[in-house]
């Protein structure tokens, strides 16, 4: 019988974890590298593939013992004395041991591509947690999280609990040749490699024992220097800064080593290494100089405009997590969602179930913009409304939308950024990215008279600074910057004033960024919604029962009336997704014969963003109506609570809950 897909990629996390602990990756890589070596090297003519590869493996015994330790044998499957053997169950997930991963795409070392082996050995003068208490078995702490992005390979390491020295002990293989035809075939030997800039994008992750993550760090790793190194290893201890306002204060040190597998012919020497990435950070410096120029000259003349341009919000750079400034469009660019997403409406839902958070600052004052790079934001999986429109603009566009992140003000003044995409015809859509709502603009004209009927917009926007993308900058150039005012015709010199394409290419264009890691792909939610449904209505179930038992009330719970109301659950979220409302007559129906004549039914259904039993519950209590079904008195009372959650890429998830009652009212 096959498993299920989501069955096979826990299988596969189980494995690999147990592969971790064994340190079979570095056994392996000493046997493929001697391998190699007794063959000639990579040029050789003798062919070594994954057959040669599996047959060293068992001759030196790495296979038996992987095996053994998975207890794949013979004996595995057989009970003892004739008894039946113990399985675990079918649906049981030990959150302690199975560690959630994204699981990788290729499990094969392929021996004619190169490939860089990042350890991660262990953290040092993490500070912070110097009086952190050592965990207890079976209790739940705080624990850190290390992400990697480099050239669209994403990874994470297993949780390790927050300590002043976190033991991490983990490793990942990435692949340095690119995924396209021509030299990716090639071995890439160190002259090829050293013209590769990508660093390794390390996210450091806290999560606490509420489930709440926050960002500790964000590191790019400048791997090169492995190219100088004796036998293509290089060990070295990277101080890691902490982010926003504290980018500036170490937050501890990581123990790391790099190897290049397999180890080239000839190695380079340090200057060279020295002297090619001194040469990008120059031409990177000189190219950010000329456009810190270009778009001061660009403001002085918008100013001259108008005096009243000032004050409008025409952001050209922003600040990222580590504190530097950084043009506004470098942050945008195209992002396909492979098969995890198929419609605009779809990504503006997914955009919408990430979690929204402020960025945090110290002490009072003025709010504090951080806009994330795309790899960060999905490691947190929260950020501020910049972040938010920002993702949504670049799925936008890779769905083959002309789309804009727009900057202005919402209601009482209050900064904002939303999405904006013109069609072909000229009708422009805002698209709200923290709701997912969708609005079309319709411009009012202020020289009508006061008997002409004017359109009046849904949206909660008032005005408009500037829009731009990838490859575009326009500031509103018009009298009045009010949204309902504005026209957007943005190739139109009288209404928008363009910055020119080839100055924003200059420092947003492919490579033009070097030490900027290129935006990281999606990967799928590997959450079992069915799992986490079924989990999460449990334990709203036993919080009620706990609540009526303090007032003296007993439980009975309904479980047809619970199915009953899975329908409206899924209507409610394809109605949040397609904007179609559908199947709400068929549940009335179902309802109206589950509640019999003389009875009452009340439901209350609400959406979240988590999982976390406590706080829903404490939330729904605040309405009067979910209070007044929960303490329900009365002959017949007979209670029902459904759980929905629908899992969206990354670890974005739209939590549906209903909690429902049918009683007999007392006259």
């Amino acid at each position: 019988m096959a498993l299920p897909p989501e069955k096979v990629a826990e299988l596969k996390q189980i494995i690999h974890n147990q592969l971790s602990q064994m340190d079979v990756h570095s056994r392996i890589r000493q046997v493929l590298s001697e391998s190699i070596h007794e063959l000639g090297g990579p040029s050789s003519d003798k062919e070594f593939g994954e057959q040669e590869l599996l047959a060293a493996l068992r001759e030196k015994g790495i296979v038996d013992d992987i095996m053994r330790q998975l207890q794949i044998g013979e004996d595995v499957g057989h009970g003892q004395h004739g008894q039946h053997p113990q399985r675990p169950a079918t649906h049981y997930v030990n959150k302690e041991e199975k560690t959630q991963s994204i699981p990788l795409c290729k499990g094969n070392v392929d021996p004619t591509r190169r490939y860089l082996y990042l350890q991660v050995l262990e953290g040092k003068a993490f500070l912070e947690h110097l009086q952190e208490p050592q965990p207890i078995p079976g209790q739940v702490t705080s624990t850190f999280m290390l992400h990697v992005n480099f050239r669209g390979q994403r990874f994470k390491s297993r949780p390790v609990p927050c300590a002043c020295e976190p033991d991490f002990q983990e490793g990942f293989l990435l692949e340095i040749h690119k995924d396209k035809g021509g030299d990716a075939s090639k071995m890439a030997d160190c002259t090829s490699m050293l013209a590769i800039s990508d660093p390794i994008h390390l996210v450091l992750i806290k999560t606490d024992s509420e489930g709440d993550t926050s960002l500790v760090s964000s590191h790019h790793l400048e791997w090169r220097s492995v190219l100088s190194s004796d036998n293509a290893r290089n060990t070295m201890a990277v101080e890691i800064m902490g982010v926003g306002g504290e980018n500036k204060v170490p937050v501890g040190v990581l123990q790391i080593r790099l190897e290049l597998i397999p180890t080239p012919n000839q190695m380079l020497a340090k200057d060279i290494i020295a002297a090619q990435i001194n040469l990008e950070k120059n031409r990177q410096a000189e190219r950010e100089r000329l456009f810190l120029v270009y778009a001061k000259q660009w403001w002085k003349e918008y100013l001259q405009i108008r005096e009243t341009h000032q004050h409008r919000l025409v952001k050209i750079f922003a600040q990222d997590e580590n504190g530097v400034n950084r043009p506004v469009c470098a942050f945008v660019k195209p992002l396909r969602a492979g098969r995890l997403l198929d419609t605009t409406r779809q990504a503006a839902r997914f955009v919408s179930v990430i979690g929204y958070e402020r960025a945090p600052s110290l002490g009072g004052g003025s709010h504090r913009e951080l806009w994330c790079n795309m790899h960060t934001f999905f490691c947190k999986n929260k950020g501020d409304c910049e972040d938010h429109a920002v993702l949504l603009c670049n799925l936008l566009l890779g769905f083959g939308l002309d789309a804009y992140v727009c900057v202005g003000t919402k209601a009482k003044n209050v900064p904002h950024t939303w999405v904006m995409s013109i069609s072909p015809d000229g009708v422009v859509m805002f698209w709200e990215s923290l709701t997912g709502h969708r609005y079309v603009h319709q411009t009012v004209d202020p020289d009508d008279p006061p008997a002409v009927d004017q359109p009046r917009g849904q949206y909660p926007y008032r005005a408009i600074g500037c829009v731009f993308n990838h490859q575009s900058f326009y500031a509103n150039n018009q009298p009045s910057d009010t949204v309902e005012l504005c026209r957007f015709e943005l190739h139109d010199d009288t209404l928008w004033k363009a910055m020119s394409v080839d100055a924003v290419q200059s420092v947003c264009g492919p490579g033009n960024l070097p030490s900027w890691p290129n935006h990281s792909p999606l990967c799928p939610n590997i959450t079992d919604a069915s799992l986490a449904s079924n989990d999460l209505e449990y334990q709203l179930r036993g919080l009620v029962t706990d609540q009526r038992k303090d007032l003296g009330l007993t439980t009975v719970w309904d479980d047809q009336l619970s199915y009953l109301l899975t329908p409206s659950l899924a209507a409610y979220e394809q109605e949040r997704v397609t904007g179609v409302s559908s199947g709400n007559e068929e549940f009335q129906h179902a309802i109206r014969r589950a509640v019999p004549d003389g009875h009452t039914f009340k439901g209350f259904p609400i959406q979240f963003i988590h999982r976390n039993a406590r706080r829903a519950f404490a939330t729904c209590l605040r309405s009067q109506v979910c209070e007044n079904i929960v303490c329900c008195r009365g002959d017949h009372v007979r209670l029902a609570v459904r759980v929905r959650v629908f899992t969206y890429p990354e670890s974005a998830c739209a939590t549906w809950v209903m909690f429902a009652c049918k009683y007999k009212s007392i006259l």
